[in-house]
């Protein structure tokens, strides 16, 4: 049953009621991705043109860390790759999960309990071919406050702990780009480091922007790829320029305005008359308050949405209607399609979309490397002596 919203935010004073339109500000992290690409000497990091993929030689494997409701598992399978198992430590984002991929292998717990070798023995112990997974980030990202001791922005040792006892061909690991400025780089250069201790030496970064892949959300994101057999790591190339990025009617405008279908999670909260009242008088990429500025921000018409997020309930305000959008239609611009369904209720619906990886993002990634896996599959690549060592421990302070 859907709410009756009143206001989630007690301080009325706090209301920002001002009609004055706004420009859309479509570069958040610009600066970053600059300076990483004028910097970059990375000599493994090469882009690869995917707007005819290849076709896999082998169905490829997965394991899945930190997969939330499986916006990553998503966009690999529908690249064509096979997912083996996945790790989550949310009951309700794990029961999303395995109702969308009943074929996985699920562990639901934290990740220091989990022990892939034994889990993998269950199923055979079959080669794991790509490991991914994005770590929490929310001591990471610039759009709140950045706190470098965390607990939760080390869980990526435990990402490197399960690379290291699965050995995959390659690493994906996705992050805000926020990550890589946060102690002037230094955290950056530790995840280096702890990737490379384990003997994926070859590790590359890029910013992709995922509404260069279609996705009608500006949603950059911080991607590493490593591999421990000495070869490139692909990254897709951009696919749309932004003057052609998809606006966010083209995700939502076919869905029922005001009458919610809650089989396919397309409910929000619903609003008091005057609750509307003060939504309409918000202008396009303005907030319904002063204070909470990020919250309850009414999306632009024609342009791609703004980065999506649950924020108590209340997203994003839809770009012309006088409500926030609906769980489905955050659903449409992270590219999940209708037949991927949330687990719990509306609000917890809208937690793990606004959490996931888009994946469409996803599954250009998965398009990028599958030339390099057929390559090692078809024993084509010159590969290289790799000598294990030891994790050693990344020190922040």
């Amino acid at each position: 049953m859907q709410g009756k919203q009143l206001s989630f935010f007690s301080n009325e004073e706090g209301l920002n009621l001002s009609k004055k339109p706004k420009t859309p500000k479509l570069g958040r992290y610009e600066r970053i991705k600059r300076e990483l690409e004028e910097n970059d000497l990375d000599p493994y990091k090469i882009f690869i043109d995917i707007d005819t993929p290849l076709i896999p030689a082998y169905q490829y494997t997965f394991v899945d860390l930190f997969c939330g409701a499986g916006g990553i598992t998503q966009g690999l399978v529908q690249a064509g790759f096979k997912a083996l198992a996945s790790v989550e430590t949310s009951p309700i984002a794990s029961a999303t999960h395995e109702r969308n991929f009943p074929q996985c292998h699920h562990f639901c717990g934290d990740i220091e309990d989990f022990s892939p070798n034994s889990w993998l023995q269950k199923i055979g112990s079959p080669e794991i071919n790509i490991v991914v997974g994005g770590p929490p980030c929310q001591g990471f990202s610039v759009a709140g406050k950045r706190d470098p001791t965390d607990p939760r922005n080390r869980l990526f040792y435990e990402f490197v702990r399960v690379v290291s006892e699965i050995r995959p061909w390659y690493i994906v690991m996705e992050n805000v780009p926020g990550i890589l400025t946060i102690q002037n780089g230094n955290v950056k250069q530790a995840i280096i480091e702890a990737f490379e201790s384990i003997g994926y030496s070859n590790v590359s970064i890029a910013i992709l922007e995922s509404a260069d892949y279609g996705v009608p959300q500006i949603r950059p994101r911080a991607i590493f790829i490593a591999n421990r057999l000495g070869m490139p790591n692909p990254y897709p190339k951009a696919q749309l320029s932004p003057e052609d990025y998809k606006p966010i009617e083209s995700a939502i405008s076919d869905l029922p305005e005001y009458n919610p279908i809650p089989e396919i999670n397309h409910q929000w909260t619903r609003h008091s008359s005057e609750y509307m009242e003060r939504i309409a008088q918000v202008p396009p990429g303005g907030s319904l308050y002063q204070k909470y500025v990020d919250a309850f921000k009414r999306q632009y018409p024609g342009k791609p949405s703004m980065t999506v997020k649950e924020n108590h309930g209340g997203t994003h305000i839809h770009p012309y209607l006088n409500r926030v959008i609906s769980a489905r239609e955050m659903a449409r611009l992270q590219t999940f399609p209708d037949t991927f369904i949330f687990e719990g209720t509306m609000k917890k619906a809208m937690w793990q979309i606004g959490n996931a990886v888009p994946p469409r993002l996803a599954e250009c990634i998965g398009y990028a490397l599958i030339p390099y896996l057929n390559k090692i599959a078809l024993n084509i690549n010159h590969k290289v002596d790799i000598t294990y060592v030891d994790q050693t421990e990344l020190i922040f302070d």
